[in-house]
């Protein structure tokens, strides 16, 4: 699959999203739909997400890849099974796949994953570049493409740019957790891992598992629109990744890896 122009993918157009219409206070609005997507692999699920229809194998595999569970190159199906809400896997895995069988939700991600030693066993530490003005990063979340947001105010969004600032890849879920696995997968889809080089932002707030995600793509900067927690900062000061929180209205905060962050515009 050959990388697409951020333009041309269903976040960049509202009416390709599964909307639907409700009613409130007499007056009609629109939300977004939650539904769950069972991720199956060899037959056997192995996982169920709260997720935003579409882009379903590129949140597929941006969750293997998380997982550490991608070997060599897999083919994704969509199933007849619950109303086509199943996406089947086939290929060779990277390592057995966890006892566990993973739950996922539109809130909080994998529920009870948590361990540092766990991620570095899948993460090498991150490269040095690049280097980026602060006031690039702090214009980051100005520059992603949300319109189901602005429909619905009810979807998380991720972008991938380059280090000059171009928008390379976004994608938007009710899920802040899904919305990066889909920028993940799709970059595993186009060949395009590990993301060295590049810059990863998300609509939200910066928590342990985005930080995971990112680091194991091989993204060395993460930006984030709210505020980081106590285990984001201690993973990406672990694996030597630069996160920074609130950037909003022309400012960031710079908590782990301020050596890739330059000063000035």
């Amino acid at each position: 699959m050959s990388p697409r122009d951020p333009r041309d993918s269903a976040a960049s157009d509202p009416a390709a999203y599964a909307l639907r219409s409700v009613r409130h206070d007499g007056q009609s609005d629109v939300v977004a739909v939650e539904e769950p997507l069972e991720i199956r692999i060899g037959g056997d699920p192995i996982a169920v997400t709260m997720r935003t229809p579409g882009h379903d194998e590129e949140l597929a595999a941006g969750f293997l890849h998380g997982e550490g569970l991608i070997g060599e190159p897999l083919r994704f199906g969509l199933t007849d099974d619950l109303a086509a809400n199943t996406i089947e896997v086939r290929g060779k895995l990277a390592r057995p796949v966890p006892t566990r069988r993973f739950y996922t939700t539109s809130s909080c991600g994998v529920c009870g994953k948590g361990a540092l030693e766990e991620v570095a066993v899948h993460c090498a530490a991150l490269p040095a570049g690049p280097r980026v003005p602060r006031s690039l990063l702090a214009e980051l979340p100005d520059r992603l493409v949300q319109p189901g947001f602005t429909r619905t105010g009810g979807l998380h969004a991720t972008g991938l740019f380059d280090s000059a600032g171009e928008l390379l890849c976004v994608r938007e879920d009710v899920g802040r957790h899904n919305a990066m696995d889909k920028v993940v997968g799709w970059g595993v889809l186009a060949g395009r891992l590990p993301l060295h080089g590049h810059i990863l932002c998300v609509s939200g707030r910066l928590s342990f598992e985005l930080v995971q995600k990112a680091a194991v793509a091989g993204a060395p900067i993460l930006v984030g629109v709210g505020a980081p927690t106590s285990l984001a900062v201690e993973l990406a000061a672990d694996r030597g990744l630069t996160l920074c929180g609130f950037a909003r209205r022309k400012k960031v905060n710079v908590y782990t890896g301020a050596e890739r962050v330059l000063p000035g515009g």
